[in-house]
């Protein structure tokens, strides 16, 4: 192939993999950033970026890492590697490298997810579990880890446990008492949890917007 044709490819690849940054940042679960790399040269290299874990813009260079993989010819993809940015946020990292019809790569696409809200997940179904941390750190000396329950069920506990403690039927709750609700599933960090907006909803015989608003009333109240 001609350079021309071989610079054509390599640009139509990057287009292609351009268009799907936004969608990827906005589709994946938590706190995320997706970067697209083109591993021609190493700055700029970034060539077009979605969230906000780290400062990086588009012009940035490239890690030192994949620099380095790419120059030695040991770059290839890799997925749910753990890393840290500079400010100590721990992340999960993924790097899926394309390559062009001779083989070489010429593009990188990079995404890294904020572990954070999946380890305050972790924490609320310890908390749930009748096992101590360091059984749960070794779950064989635990004995049947089949029968543990899954986090769907230590959401049902823990909502019903919110309910339970006001001790009113839901049909003669006042404002005040399902806010009550909704402060203890906050502060259990139930929230966190997928589709937890609207199971809450529904069990105060709301609707999730009036939910949202509940914890927007109650930050207000936090700040004061």
């Amino acid at each position: 192939m001609s350079e021309a044709g071989r610079s054509s490819e390599i640009e139509i690849i990057l287009r292609t993999l351009e268009s799907l940054v936004e969608p990827f940042a906005a589709l994946l679960p938590g706190e995320c950033e997706v970067a697209l790399h083109d591993l021609r040269n190493p700055f700029p290299s970034i060539v077009a970026i979605s969230g906000h874990l780290s400062d990086r813009k588009v012009g940035d260079p490239a890690p030192e890492s994949l620099v380095h993989a790419r120059d030695s010819n040991t770059i290839g993809t890799s997925l749910g590697q753990s890393s840290r940015l500079a400010n100590g946020r721990e992340l999960r990292s993924s790097t899926l490298i394309f390559r062009d019809k001779a083989g070489t790569a010429v593009a990188a696409l990079c995404i890294d997810n904020d572990t954070k809200d999946w380890a305050a997940a972790m924490e609320l179904a310890r908390s749930m579990l009748p096992w101590t941390r360091s059984e749960l750190d070794n779950p064989e000396g635990i004995g049947d880890t089949d029968s543990m329950p899954d986090v769907d069920d230590l959401a049902r506990k823990v909502l019903n446990q919110a309910l339970s403690s006001i001790n009113i039927p839901v049909d003669l709750m006042h404002k005040r008492h399902k806010l009550a609700v909704v402060r203890e599933l906050n502060e259990n960090g139930y929230f966190r949890l997928r589709e937890s907006v609207e199971t809450a909803a529904q069990a105060l015989g709301v609707t999730r917007f009036t939910i949202y608003n509940y914890l927007n009333e109650l930050d207000s109240l936090d700040d004061s």
